[in-house]
C-alpha cells in the first residue's frame, strides 16, 4: 500500500530510541524526511545515521529538551513547516501521589501535556493553509485504564487527551488530523526501568518482574517499537484521512473491555 507521504517532512520527538525511534524509522521507510529530537546527542546522532543508511531520506538531528521553550524553538527553527508531528516525551516517574509536590506535577504537565500543545499551536495553522497535516500524540494505555503508580502520567496525559478531543474536530475539514496512540507494554528502556524500580522494592530480580509482566499480557509478550511505528506511519498517511480525534489503544488486547 502506498501511504502517499513520500517527500513529506516529519518532526518526531524523543526519537533516539524506543517508540519514538520506531515511529521515525517507519516514516522514513515511507520516504518521509525527518527532523529527529532527543536530549542525548550521541544516541540521537547514532539513530539519525542508522535511519539515513537504511532508508536514504534526509534526517536532521536536533539535540534539545522539547519540554522547554528553548528546545521547541530549536526544533521549529530546523523545521518551520512540518507536514507531520509525532509528539512524544519520557513519562514521569512512578510513585505515590502523597510524595509528589507541585513541582513534580508541573514537570509532568510540561512534558506530557503542555509541550505537545505548544508544538501544535506553533504548526497547525501552517498545516491548515497547506491543506495537509498529521499529528500523532504518543500517550499511554493509562489514559484508558489508569495505573495507580503512574498518577502523574494518568493526569497529564488525560489532560492532553481532553484538549485534543476538542481541537481535532476544529481542523479536520482542512485535511489535518490529530490522533493519539495509547501504548500498552512495549519492549523499551522505559519498561525495563519500571521493572528495575519494582524489583528493587519487591526483592525480585528485574528479569523475574519482566517475565511476570509478560505473562500478564494477552499475547504473552511485549509489543515492539516496529509494531508501534507501523501504526503511527499509517495514521500519518493519506490513507488515514478519515481517522481523526481517536485514541487508539495498542496493547495486544490486554485491556479487558468491550470498548
Amino acid at each position: 500500500m502506498d501511504f502517499g507521504i513520500t517527500g513529506r517532512t516529519a518532526i518526531v520527538c524523543a526519537s533516539s530510541k524506543g517508540l519514538g525511534k520506531g515511529c521515525a524509522l517507519a516514516l522514513a521507510e515511507e520516504g518521509v524526511n525527518l527532523v529527529l529530537n532527543a536530549r542525548g546527542k550521541d544516541a540521537l546522532e547514532a539513530t539519525a545515521q542508522e535511519i539515513r543508511t537504511k532508508t536514504g531520506v534526509k534526517v536532521t538531528a536536533i539535540a534539545a529538551d522539547v519540554t522547554t521553550p528553548e528546545g521547541r524553538a530549536a526544533l521549529l527553527k530546523a523545521c518551520q513547516a512540518p507536514d507531520i508531528i509525532v509528539n512524544n516525551a519520557g513519562g514521569p516517574p512512578m510513585g505515590d501521589f502523597r510524595d509528589w509536590d507541585r513541582d513534580a506535577w508541573v514537570k509532568a504537565l510540561d512534558a506530557n501535556m503542555l509541550a505537545p500543545i505548544e508544538l501544535m499551536k506553533a504548526t497547525i495553522d501552517g498545516m491548515i493553509s497547506r491543506r495537509f497535516g498529521r499529528i500523532v500524540n504518543i500517550t499511554s494505555s493509562a489514559v484508558k485504564a489508569p495505573i495507580p503508580s503512574l498518577g502523574l502520567s494518568n493526569g497529564a496525559r488525560s489532560g492532553l487527551t481532553g484538549f485534543v478531543a476538542g481541537l481535532a474536530r476544529q481542523v479536520a475539514r482542512h485535511n489535518v488530523t490529530i490522533n493519539n496512540i495509547l501504548p500498552g507494554s512495549f519492549d523499551t528502556d522505559r519498561l525495563r526501568s519500571g521493572a528495575e524500580t519494582t524489583a528493587g522494592k519487591s526483592g525480585q530480580t528485574t528479569e523475574a518482574v519482566l517475565e511476570e509482566w509478560k505473562q500478564s499480557e494477552a499475547t504473552g509478550r511485549f509489543g515492539t517499537p516496529a509494531e508501534f511505528g507501523a501504526l503511527c506511519a499509517f495514521l500519518c498517511s493519506t490513507r488515514a484521512g478519515y481517522i481523526n480525534g481517536q485514541n487508539l489503544l495498542l496493547d495486544g488486547g490486554t485491556y479487558p473491555g468491550t470498548f
